[in-house]
């Protein structure tokens, strides 16, 4: 069994309220969860109108099947918002 834990950072230039931000944060976190079944969460720059920073984490059962969820939601996360991803660490343990 292992942990794959995913953290994106992403740039939403067009963004100018936190209103505008949450209503783009809450609709990513709940696509994510619905199509991976998936641990999904904002998990830094709250407070930050154009930077958004989410954290995904899941149960797998061996390293392929990590290496492609996390392909996977790497490429679900650039279809699904017009964000760009500016920044994305991956981790197995």
């Amino acid at each position: 069994m292992k942990i794959s834990a995913m953290t994106f950072r992403l740039y939403a230039p067009w963004v100018h309220s936190l209103k505008e931000k949450r209503m783009i944060v809450q609709s990513l976190i709940a696509k994510l969860q619905n199509q991976y079944h998936v641990s999904a969460a904002e998990i830094a720059e709250q407070d930050a109108h154009q930077f958004i920073q989410i954290g995904v984490a899941a149960i797998v059962p061996h390293e392929a099947m990590a290496d492609r969820l996390m392909s996977g939601i790497e490429r679900f996360i650039e279809q699904n918002t017009e964000a760009e991803i500016i920044d994305s660490v991956k981790e197995i343990r």
